[in-house]
């Protein structure tokens, strides 16, 4: 992807191993190299649906690459990141605009007019509707990440975060990811408020 916008291959690497360092620091447990391999995983099948792939896939690798369980700017701090390692490849303004919104965009999880922000951060809460086992790992796994944080303070953030994805009419914007998880996903959620 990289080598499409500039020829310098040590820099790809260095590019690449910053990514694999943020992404396997002790901290984390679940915004891992695991996750962006899944994210992947999602939107391959439907790369034809979206309009700019190299996009998605500078939003893919950057959209977690800052991330701090007490810090409530990592999508902001991430996407100032990635405009700058796509500066130094040279990556086109409008490529680099779209990446930024749409990290800013796994912030909130709205309903964007941009057909491929939707298809991103639907595929970013498709572990929602992943099988209960899955599921359950996963909310584990974030647990660790705010381990910073005492059951009572935890649990009560987390029950609001979660209500609020059940208030949403949709919790998945484009029909391929609704049809897939939403009702799995709505499942799984009151299943884990039930157990906080």
């Amino acid at each position: 992807m990289a080598a499409n916008y500039s020829s310098d291959k040590t820099l790809h690497l260095t590019l690449w191993e910053e990514i694999v360092e943020n992404h396997t620091n002790k901290k984390r447990y679940y915004h891992t190299l695991e996750h962006l391999e899944s994210l992947l995983f999602q939107l391959t099948p439907i790369k034809t649906e979206i309009n700019h792939w190299n996009t998605i896939l500078f939003t893919l690798f950057y959209h977690d690459v800052i991330y701090n369980s007490l810090k409530s700017n990592n999508e902001e701090k991430s996407a100032e990141f990635a405009i700058q390692r796509m500066q130094l490849l040279s990556v086109p303004q409008e490529i680099i605009k779209r990446c930024e919104n749409q990290i800013l965009a796994t912030k909130h999880h709205k309903l964007s007019e941009d057909t491929d922000t939707n298809y991103f951060t639907d595929a970013d809460l498709a572990i929602l509707g992943a099988n209960w086992e899955t599921y359950e790992q996963y909310y584990k796994n974030v647990r660790k990440e705010y381990v910073v944080y005492p059951n009572l303070v935890y649990n009560s953030g987390r029950k609001k975060a979660l209500k609020h994805f059940l208030t949403m009419d949709n919790i998945f914007k484009t029909e391929y990811f609704y049809k897939k998880f939403e009702k799995t996903a709505r499942k799984n959620i009151q299943r884990e408020i039930d157990f906080l």
